[in-house]
């Protein structure tokens, strides 16, 4: 129940005046709050830290249950299906090849085995392009050619304390600026210019935070609350001054300190 009486206040002079008390006092609760939360959130860095995801370049290899589906289908695709204008145009060439007073027709019908035939010269020439490369790039962790059908995101190697780690790229918020432009600034700040990426809206999609050792409790702050923002690689590469590599899940697992796996997990998808 809010009480509303006459109260006798001071200004910075000592001058006395009347208020009703229930404005004024209430800002003054209002900023006394404001204030308190100011000085428990002042308690914490801000970080932001981005989670850059390259996507398959080609699909993955199908299961045994996968591929057996994939042969019924096309068999009765093939059983249902009905002769093309080709196979039409060499089935009557074939029927009247015979007739020599037809030589239209059997012009006609070498014409189409000719045809076959540099079709298939073709398809023999035609290689598919390997799904591992031939220079083993799955084995150079920092190549973006490495184990084209799964998903890989990108870790630098990064100084916390006195410590160095595997980790997503991430650095503190400067003043005015919002969590998103942190993120923005800290990819192009570690890995270059050249790498272009797309994020997925403005906000964060995971969270993480921890305490500073007692070595780092000598300044004001308890500890970092850590934003993650999920982005796409879209073209470039990321400067070879810095230590990064791309990761699939269970390498990311066995790479990235398991309490910061444990916040990953939770928003990237499985392979």
């Amino acid at each position: 129940m809010m009480l509303k009486k006459i109260v006798t206040l001071r200004t910075p002079n000592g001058v006395p005046f009347l208020s009703t008390g229930v404005s004024l006092a209430s800002k003054v609760i209002r900023r006394t709050l404001s204030e308190e939360s100011i000085e428990v959130e002042g308690k914490w860095d801000l970080l932001s830290a981005v989670c850059l995801e390259r996507h398959p370049v080609i699909t993955r290899p199908m299961q045994d249950l996968e591929t057996r589906y994939q042969e019924m289908l096309e068999q009765i695709q093939f059983e249902n299906s009905l002769m093309s204008n080709f196979e039409l145009k060499k089935e009557a060439a074939k029927n009247r090849k015979d007739d020599p007073s037809d030589s239209d027709h059997i012009m006609t019908y070498q014409m189409i085995q000719d045809l076959e035939d540099s079709w298939e010269d073709e398809l023999e020439k035609f290689k598919l392009a390997p799904r591992v490369s031939e220079t083993k790039e799955d084995n150079i962790v920092a190549s973006l050619k490495r184990k084209l059908d799964k998903n890989l995101v990108l870790l630098v190697e990064q100084n916390i304390g006195n410590t160095s780690f595997w980790i997503p790229p991430q650095s503190a918020r400067k003043q005015t600026e919002t969590m998103i432009q942190t993120a923005k600034r800290t990819l192009q700040e570690l890995c270059g210019s050249n790498v272009r990426v797309q994020f997925y809206g403005n906000a964060p999609i995971g969270f993480y935070k921890y305490k500073y050792p007692k070595s780092m409790q000598d300044t004001d702050k308890d500890g970092a609350k850590i934003f993650y923002f999920l982005a796409k690689y879209i073209s470039g590469h990321v400067s070879p001054d810095v230590n990064h590599c791309w990761l699939d899940r269970n390498e990311l697992k066995k790479r990235v300190p398991p309490t910061i796996y444990k916040s990953l997990s939770k928003f990237l998808l499985p392979d």
